[in-house]
This record gives structure tokens, sequence and C-alpha cells, in this order.
């Protein structure tokens, strides 16, 4: 090959090779960017729920004293101990069903992907061969 031949296939540019280059370069960016994102979110969700725990502590620490002098009705604080216990396993149980729930959606939706990403290699193996029928059939008109 002469150095105007390999000057000219340097200088080719395809489209393929643009849009896939770039696209891979964005994706890549994302992917990079994804655990600190997580990181932070997390950060400021557990930041969001000592806040409210300290929240509560704080008026645990001030209310004690004000309520046990009010000398409540012991059955009825009982009452309400038990209550407040139930409402707090339904809250937990809910928790867990939250989470287990989120953890089947993200399954689905990953199988859904995968499910999507080997239905567009088979339409892009047709479509691959379509072009190269294409091709093969303007050869002979040349």
């Amino acid at each position: 090959m002469n150095n105007t031949e390999m000057s000219v296939q340097n200088n080719h540019v395809s489209v393929c090779d643009i849009m896939k280059g770039n696209t891979s370069e964005i994706i890549r960016k994302f992917e990079s960017q994804i655990p600190s994102m997580i990181q932070n979110y997390s950060n400021l969700y557990t930041e969001y729920l000592h806040v409210f725990d300290d929240l509560f502590g704080t008026c645990y620490i001030h209310e004690k004293e004000f309520f046990d002098k009010l000398n409540i009705d012991q059955a009825l604080l009982k009452q309400l101990k038990d209550n407040s216990e139930l409402m707090k396993n339904r809250y937990l149980e809910n928790i867990e069903i939250t989470a287990k729930f989120l953890d089947e959606q993200v399954k689905m939706r990953i199988s859904a992907l995968e499910s999507f990403e080997n239905f567009a290699r088979v339409v892009m193996d047709s479509y691959a061969k379509t072009l190269s029928q294409f091709n093969r059939s303007t050869a002979f008109s040349k």
C-alpha cells in the first residue's frame, strides 16, 4: 500500500465509528458516576434518618420528666405500649416487604433488559443480512 492509499484510509471517517465511539464514551462516563451517586444518596438518606432519630431522642429527654410527673395510669401506658409495638412491627414488616418488592422489581427490569438485548441482537443480525444482500445486489449491477 503506498502513502497516498494509507493517507486516504487514515482520513476515512465512518458514521458507525463516530456513533459507536461517542455512545460508548458517554455510557462509560455514566457508569463511572454510578458508585458516587449511590453513595451520596445513601449518605443523604442515612443523615435524614439520623436527624429524625436525634430529634426523637431529644424529645424523649425533655418529655420523660414532664410525662413522669403526670402520673398517668399504668394500665393505660401498658395499652399504649402494646399498640405502639403493634404499629412498630407493622412498619418493620412493611420495610421488609418493600425491600423485597424493590429487589424483585430490579431483577425483573434486568431480565426485561436482557430480553430486549437478545431481541435487538436478532433484529440487528437480520438488518446486517439485509445490508449484506443489498451490497451484493448493488455489486452485481455495477
